[in-house]
């Protein structure tokens, strides 16, 4: 079914975007055909404190050309804020901002559709950020407001326990009185052996890492513990290159990303470079949100809400260092998520603020991107995952 043709609603550049229906702006050019398609899994902000326009989750099919056509609309969700898909495509798992719970859903296989399983207690408030362990048997989730990593059982039938570990992120909070009067841990990630889990602490001005039990579940400090960010940089994600000893982390506060170097062994960070995540020549006010690694590891990616833009750089070979290549303007206002399509011909960029989605296509020599023209509209989107 052709985008304009979607239950025969205006999918042009003026139309209206409601809390109860999504509209589709039709590729203005030719996208290249992908390796494949699969389903996308949008989330938002459904409630007033967060300005939200989102009424929960919608799904939509992308075929081989990259087209987004939707599927389903799965309500009755407060926040559904952060999802991640398990490895084989069977489970969805929400964080929900604000709230205390993650969420579990069945994916239909054959044609994407979600249904709830339940919802399982997280131990603390306003989960930001949720990854699900290599072997599928753990979620591990940031809450953000309560200072906390949680740690919740998948059971067989993919439903999640209560949480069975809450380990509590402790130190001097950073010097922005607003952002930082005290611990505020807004992601958590595996390391690429998925023997560490690392944290970054915005309200602490730390990253810290945990060892991973994968037979118990178990969080345990390293002897490292944590490494100390710039004081007020407010560290918010990071991302591991896949096989070198580096890590990259996107900090909200002074707009800059962090190269560290990774100890797989004792599970320990070390600074090693920081660059800002902005151009020079802009003076405007500015916070950093989302960083995302190529495959390859060639090419790492910034977004940036205030100059709304998602800033590129390589990596190093050998060393993983990086050098800004350039900034390309996400076309809306924002961007809290960017994400790569699991072929990595396509980066998404995410408009909070802007109700919409917008596709780029990947220049897999240089790194660099360029708007296909599709514009998916999707109020207060605000984190995308796929399945194959």
């Amino acid at each position: 079914m052709a985008l304009d043709d979607w239950r025969g609603r205006d999918t042009g550049e003026n139309a209206r975007v409601t809390r109860r229906g999504l509209l589709l702006v039709a590729v203005a050019q030719t996208v290249p055909a992908a390796l494949g398609g699969g389903y996308a899994y949008v989330g938002s902000f459904t409630t007033a404190k967060r300005n939200g326009r989102g009424d929960g989750i919608h799904v939509y099919r992308v075929d081989r050309t990259g087209a987004w056509s939707h599927v389903q609309h799965v309500g009755d969700l407060v926040n559904p804020s952060f999802l991640v898909m398990s490895r084989d495509g069977r489970f969805l798992y929400s964080a929900h901002g604000d709230e205390e719970y993650a969420t579990a859903f069945a994916v239909d296989r054959e044609n994407g559709l979600l249904r709830k399983l339940n919802q399982a207690s997280t131990g603390g408030t306003n989960g930001a950020h949720l990854a699900l362990d290599p072997g599928g048997r753990f979620v591990v989730v940031a809450n953000y407001a309560s200072g906390s990593v949680a740690v919740l059982p998948v059971r067989a039938d993919g439903a999640l326990g209560d949480q069975i570990q809450l380990a509590m992120l402790e130190g001097k909070p950073g010097p922005h009185r607003a952002e930082q009067a005290s611990s505020h841990p807004h992601d958590v990630v595996f390391d690429p052996s998925g023997r560490f889990v690392a944290v970054p602490d915005k309200g602490l001005d730390r990253v810290f890492v945990f060892r991973f039990d994968a037979e118990t579940g178990k969080l345990s400090p390293t002897e490292q513990g944590s490494v100390a960010a710039r004081p007020g940089s407010g560290p918010r994600h990071i991302a591991f290159h896949p096989t070198l000893p580096a890590a990259w982390a996107i900090n909200e506060l002074n707009s800059s990303v962090t190269t560290y170097r990774w100890d797989a062994t004792a599970g320990s960070l070390r600074a090693v470079q920081i660059l800002p995540s902005l151009p020079a020549d802009f003076t405007g006010d500015n916070t950093g949100s989302e960083i995302v690694v190529s495959r390859n590891g060639r090419f790492v990616y910034a977004s940036n809400r205030g100059h709304d833009s998602v800033a590129v750089y390589s990596a190093a070979a050998k060393t993983g260092l990086l050098t800004p290549i350039g900034w390309t303007p996400t076309q809306g206002k924002g961007p809290r998520f960017i994400t790569l399509d699991p072929v990595e011909r396509f980066l998404y960029g995410a408009n909070e603020q802007g109700d919409t989605i917008v596709a780029f296509r990947v220049d897999v020599a240089t790194g660099r991107l360029t708007a296909t023209g599709q514009v998916i509209r999707n109020a207060s989107p605000v984190t995308i995952a796929f399945s194959a």
